[in-house]
């Protein structure tokens, strides 16, 4: 068992994720050979690692190349990204279903309030129709926890969508529609609507379903069409346990044990705690038994009152350093 409790991680402050990320690291490190073998190759020695700009963070494709995990067990839940035929997808093990839950749960009433004063809209498609999706998987169970016989997940009964939408809004129920991109636009360009009572909230998620549209092209039309004042988002990645949400414009919020570093371009170990813009580094200290300290491949900026946006992907050519031991 890891030293790092639950209950310390989600019951963490801003002031205290620093040591109990150190705490995490230490036993990571002594427990997750693949983490252990790449900060070795980087030549980090832990006596060193004194805080968090000081910790090594895994190039996120080795959850497409290795079993990412600390120790041998059997994991409960296996989150596997989308991508082509083509393409390796990123698999995260998960020791502890419980684990993920708590922190997808306290994240969303943290920002948004109980998951029970919600119907809860899910309209993912594509992702339905695949296994082991952690955004499915977080759908299912808040659909199930906010207890309403309207919560559901649609996939392109967008008609019916559509007098659901009106008949909620016409009793002033609050409602979560949480959507992939591209399952949102198709549905506002069919359907125009005046929600007064609805969060709608974009997942990202084009994967070249369509044209590509910047996220303020994307949010401009859904306000539109929707009828809702801004679209609230949220980040999350198969590698990662925890969530952060914007609730608009883009500009998005950690939970307490969730934070975002940045990188330079040029130099993956050069690392900027502050604000600016580079490639965005996180650590979810949920992921207790995989790897808590993630370099990503997006590329983001931090503002000064601590929420981030997200600018794009890195090219390919542009990962420079991040390429020790994958295979």
């Amino acid at each position: 068992m890891s030293g790092v409790s639950t209950d310390q991680i989600f019951s963490l402050t801003p002031d205290g994720l620093e040591a109990t990320a150190l705490e995490l690291f230490h036993f990571q490190y002594r427990t997750n050979p693949i983490y252990r073998a790449y900060t070795d190759a980087i030549h980090v020695r832990p006596e060193q690692v004194k805080g968090i700009l000081d910790i090594p963070y895994l190039p996120i494709q080795f959850f497409k190349t290795h079993r990412v995990v600390c120790g041998d067990f059997q994991p409960e839940l296996i989150f596997e990204s989308s991508g082509t035929t083509q393409t390796i997808n990123s698999k995260h093990l998960v020791k502890y279903s419980s684990v993920y839950t708590e922190s997808f749960m306290k994240a969303f009433e943290l920002f948004y309030g109980p998951v029970e004063d919600y119907v809860i809209v899910g309209l993912l498609p594509s992702y339905l129709e695949r296994q082991h999706s952690s955004l499915v998987r977080m759908v299912q169970v808040m659909i199930e926890r906010s207890g309403k016989p309207e919560s559901g997940f649609y996939l392109y009964e967008h008609d019916k969508l559509y007098q659901e939408l009106q008949s909620l809004n016409a009793r002033q129920q609050k409602v979560l529609l949480i959507g992939v991109t591209f399952g949102l636009l198709d549905f506002a360009e069919k359907y125009q609507l005046r929600l007064d009572h609805t969060i709608v909230m974009e997942t990202g998620g084009m994967k070249g379903r369509r044209e590509e549209w910047t996220r303020q092209e994307v949010h401009e039309f859904l306000k539109e069409r929707l009828g809702v004042d801004v679209i609230h988002a949220e980040y999350g990645m198969t590698e990662l346990l925890s969530q952060a949400y914007s609730k608009g414009n883009g500009l998005f919020m950690t939970p307490p044990w969730m934070k975002i570093l940045l990188r330079d371009e040029n130099d993956p170990f050069d690392l900027r705690a502050g604000k600016g813009a580079g490639v965005i580094n996180v650590i979810d200290l949920a992921n207790i038994y995989s790897c808590a300290f993630i370099a990503t491949e997006d590329i983001g900026k931090i503002h000064g009152d601590g929420r981030f946006e997200v600018l794009g992907r890195l090219d390919n050519s542009a990962l420079r350093g991040c390429s020790l031991m994958v295979s």
